[in-house]
């Protein structure tokens, strides 16, 4: 079995090894199951098994062997092997029986046949028999040929399991060995029927040898992985757990394997591995090599059981004991401050091995992301892995950097290696190093490096591999049309896309562009203008002509009191291109004809002109002949008036999902969930908030998957509130998820529930007393998710006080897919409760129903408030009431870090005022609740006491319900 309890397939056999296993030794370079390194290249099985005499060699075996190797001819081989066999058949059927000696010689040569391809319909029965030999060998060769050759269907598989369970039961190590290794090689539904409910007594029995629970835990492991429903969670579930205590460093990594998968399913059940795997883990990382000589690999200590239970650490949030966070923490970065330590060895292995244990300590930091300092460490560290010469480190970093860039605390490191990134994207030799880092530009784009980034993606998407343009073209129209502060660059860049790879500009991105100009009035007059230069030149795209019938049809006449470009010019320039494009592109065009002759009646003779042509009346496509008809006699027949009605001014699109992002998520394949990665977080104290208040002001309040406000005509805020609700129906109920509810309180992002079967992601963004949260439902099956509903259920006093609509959410999601939902969401009164999300579907024919609490508190609606000192001790005065303040003294839960408590007061929604406490170390704060029915000032103190590790939170507000739950919600992060 390799290391992550994979069992190595018996198809791999070359003849080399298969003589070298009959004669009991097998040679090889790799490491053993624990993990450990061999200590020569030839080992022999472990000291239980009986010693194998010189004598047991078969050398007819290998005469035979020698004979296949030696033939001249494929016709020589089948004549060779043929005579094996009716040698064989004889043998088996012959009235002398055959000793053991003898049947493992000829199974041997049937096998030998089988892996060079031939079929073979004999020899089982007396396989099966070596089952019951005394003799390792015999039984070796039984179980390997069983193992290869014997299907679940077999009418022999009685005998078989009959055969192994005496085996399980003889408590000869070796034995039990053989035939766990058979189970797992199998690992067959029908085998974990049989023995799923034995082999975990093998694995937590108190005289079960050290080799023994190594192989049972790993044969567990693949019966489980293949079929997870048969193996029962019983008793031994909270026994295997202290295997992770074990002294044998070997059973530990095996058991790390297993108790990670069960983990992924059923979480609670092994969540008192965490306390364990972090003290094993602590112990190794401090460990020196020496201390662990048997299972240090080229002077890194136990690098396979570190990656294991640093792996299973993943399964689980920060652990809540400050003591047990506390030592992790310690742990995390030792293993950051070995990665600086000069290498104590020369060699690749000593690397790998580092780097492994290294890459997944980032990876548990970044799933944790509640650790700024590490978060930080690691993005440093991450980037000097940017210029090192191996290409699969620099591979990793981008990788890992990319899933940084999403982190609040670690975005702006990121950033200041764009340059680095930029570099590698322009002198990279390996395109899917490129890629990555294709990935990671667009990961770290905020809107201070927006017109950067898209400008270095435009630049490479000239000499860009072909397999890639079309993932950059997504990335590019989606990154322009979400930082778009002036609308005038966001026309230039599609353009400009569309110039360079208009080839790979999907519809979805011409569509997008024609329903941002047509819904803001600021920009159709520019847009018009630009693409009736753009079409100027001697070769253009056919989806710039498109963009330019369709924005010239509709918006023309801003740019006709021109003379070069009248309505004249405008038409003969659409028309020279109108015999080069394709029917769809023609059929464009017409409309735009029609639509010129309603803007600009003089030319309306022209066009007449151009649809009478017989090209047109009797065109061999039917919808060009039936446009061609249809708008002639429309030009015709039609008055002025009816004409103005009909062809009107295309009326501002409905608010959607942004189709290109839709578009890119799907290209991402159903690996990847990048609707929760891939857009970085955007809460307070990000580099978002991070602008100067003028830009600020111009930015328009953009949902994250739409980009850009498309009703133009209404309020800033008004457009987060939409139609078309789904029906708030409950499911069935089930138990409420509230872990991750208090992780939200400073922050908008994130993971806020997962399972074996889903993974739900939230994106939010608010406004005053409105808000929007994009929910992204993540299938981590490969089945269908069936009637999948969800609705949002609140108490009824919370029905009053806070307006919750969802959109209609997919009712079947697809293996390894993810849908979206949006909630709508406004606050009507001030609140303490939480709407709770009930979810509900089919897998695999059992209805599943799933509960979470929604982030949703009353602080999510402040309004940061900047104000002067003087100005702040006034408001603090007038607000002396009793009952307008709460104040709470409570113990630090958390390393007292100031940066971390800045971040935190930003990401609670106030602005933070510096220089206005007379003393330095205090924090204050002051924002604005906004609800319909009023707005609530909020003053805040914060006095932290490092010494005593005790923090003082004093609020201010006109109402006392808001001071205490303020108050409630903010004392619990620190």
């Amino acid at each position: 079995m390799d290391l992550n309890g994979t069992v190595f397939g018996s198809s791999d056999i070359c003849a080399s090894h298969l003589t070298q296993w009959s004669r009991g030794a097998f040679t090889c370079d790799h490491t053993d199951c624990s993990g450990r390194r061999a200590p020569s290249t030839e080992h022999r099985a472990p000291s239980t098994m009986p010693a194998v005499s010189k004598g047991d060699g078969m050398r007819g075996l290998a005469v035979f062997i020698s004979d296949i190797r030696n033939c001249k001819s494929k016709e020589a081989e089948v004549k060779r092997i043929n005579k094996e066999l009716a040698n064989i058949r004889s043998k088996f059927k012959g009235d002398k029986a055959l000793d053991g000696y003898s049947k493992k010689k000829y199974v041997c040569k049937l096998l030998f046949i089988f892996l060079l391809g031939h079929d073979i319909d004999f020899g089982h029965m007396e396989a099966v028999n070596l089952l019951s030999s005394n003799k390792y060998t015999e039984k070796q060769i039984g179980y390997l040929f069983i193992s290869v050759l014997v299907n679940s269907n077999s009418d022999l598989i009685r005998l078989i399991n009959n055969g192994i369970k005496n085996d399980l039961s003889s408590r000869n190590p070796t034995f039990m060995n053989l035939a766990l290794h058979c189970i797992a090689n199998v690992g067959s539904r029908e085998m974990a029927e049989t023995f799923a409910a034995e082999v975990p007594g093998v694995l937590v029995a108190g005289d079960t040898m050290d080799s023994v629970k190594q192989s049972a835990a790993l044969c567990l492991l693949r019966l489980y992985r293949t079929s997870p429903d048969l193996v029962p969670m019983g008793e031994w579930a909270a026994r295997v757990v202290h295997l992770l205590n074990d002294q044998h460093l070997g059973v530990v990594t095996a058991a790390a394997s297993l108790i990670t998968s069960l983990a992924q399913k059923s979480p609670e059940e092994f969540r008192t591995s965490v306390s364990l795997a972090v003290a094993r883990l602590s112990r190794i990382v401090t460990s020196a090599s020496i201390d662990l000589q048997d299972y240090t690999y080229y002077f890194v200590a136990a690098p396979w059981l570190s990656v294991k239970l640093l792996r299973l650490l993943q399964c689980y949030p920060p652990p809540e004991d400050a003591a047990l966070r506390s030592r992790l923490t310690e742990c995390l970065e030792t293993i950051l401050n070995k990665a600086q330590e000069p290498p104590k060895s020369k060699k690749v292995q000593h690397s790998n091995a580092k780097n492994a244990v290294l890459f997944e300590a980032i990876s548990l930091i970044i799933h944790h992301d509640s650790e700024p300092t590490l978060l930080v460490r690691a993005c440093n560290q991450l980037g000097q892995f940017l210029l090192h010469r191996e290409t699969n480190l620099r591979y990793l970093a981008l990788e890992s950097m990319c899933t940084l860039a999403s982190s609040e605390f670690s975005h702006e490191t990121v950033k200041t290696h764009i340059e680095t990134v930029i570099n590698a994207l322009k002198t990279e030799r390996d395109v899917s190093v490129r890629q990555r880092a294709v990935d990671l530009l667009y990961a770290m784009c905020d809107r201070s490096n927006a017109k950067q980034i898209v400008a270095e993606m435009l630049s490479y998407l000239e000499t860009a591999d072909y397999s890639i343009r079309e993932e950059i073209v997504l990335k590019v129209a989606i990154l322009a049309e979400k930082y778009a502060v002036d609308y005038t660059w966001y026309v230039d860049t599609i353009l400009n896309l569309i110039r360079i790879a208009g080839d790979y500009v999907s519809e979805e991105v011409w569509y997008r562009v024609i329903q941002i100009v047509i819904n803001r009035d600021d920009v159709q007059g520019y847009a018009a203008k630009t693409v009736f230069e753009a079409l100027q030149a001697p070769a253009c795209h056919e989806n710039l002509v498109k963009v330019g019938g369709y924005i010239l049809g509709e918006f023309g006449n801003l740019i006709a009191g021109d003379s070069r470009s009248s309505p004249l010019v405008q038409f003969n320039l659409l028309h020279s291109k109108f015999h080069l494009c394709s029917v769809p592109t023609r059929a464009l065009l017409l409309s735009a004809y029609i639509k010129f002759i309603n803007l600009f009646p003089e030319v309306k003779t022209t066009i007449q002109g151009v649809l009478r042509s017989d090209s047109q009346l009797r065109n061999a496509d039917v919808e060009l002949q039936q446009r061609a008809v249809e708008y002639l006699r429309l030009s015709c027949i039609a008055s002025t008036d009816i004409l103005a009605t009909v062809l009107e001014e295309m009326p501002p699109f409905p608010e959607r999902e942004s189709s290109i992002l839709a578009k890119l998520k799907k290209k991402k394949g159903p690996g990847n969930l990048p609707g929760i990665d891939d857009v970085r977080r955007n809460v307070n104290g990000s580099a978002e908030h991070g602008q100067n208040a003028e830009e600020a002001k111009k930015a328009p309040a953009q949902p994250f998957t739409d980009g850009l406000s498309l009703n133009s005509s209404s309020s800033p805020g008004a457009n987060l509130l939409v139609d078309v609700f789904s029906d708030n129906s409950a499911p069935p109920t089930a138990e409420v998820s509230e872990e991750n509810f208090h992780r939200f309180v400073c922050k908008n992002n994130g993971v806020i529930f997962e399972n074996q079967l889903l993974q739900l992601g939230l994106k939010s963004e608010y406004r005053q007393n409105l808000g929007r949260i994009y929910i992204f439902y993540g299938n981590k099956t490969s089945t269908q998710f069936l009637s999948f509903s969800s609705a949002v259920n609140s108490p009824d006093l919370l029905k009053t006080q806070l307006i919750v609509h969802a959109k209609a959410v997919d009712p079947v999601i697809e293996g390894g897919a993810q849908v979206q939902q949006i909630l709508n969401i406004e606050c009507v009164s001030d609140f303490t409760e939480a709407p709770v999300l009930n979810i509900q579907f089919r897998y695999g024919g059992a209805l599943q129903n799933i509960a979470v609490k929604l982030p949703v508190m009353l602080n999510k609606f402040f309004q940061p408030t900047e104000m002067a000192s003087e100005d702040f001790f006034q408001r603090w005065k007038q607000l002396g009431a009793p009952q307008q303040e709460v104040q709470k003294i409570f113990k630090a839960k958390h390393p007292m870090d100031t940066e971390v408590t800045k971040a935190k007061i930003l990401g609670f929604g106030v602005a933070l005022l510096d220089r206005v406490d007379p003393n330095p170390a205090n924090f204050v704060g002051a924002g604005v609740i906004h609800t319909k029915n009023v707005q609530v000032g909020c003053l805040l103190r914060l006095e932290p006491n490092t010494q005593a590790q005790m923090y003082r939170l004093t609020l201010r507000t006109s109402r006392d319900s808001v001071s205490q739950r303020l108050c409630d919600l903010l004392s619990e992060q620190f």
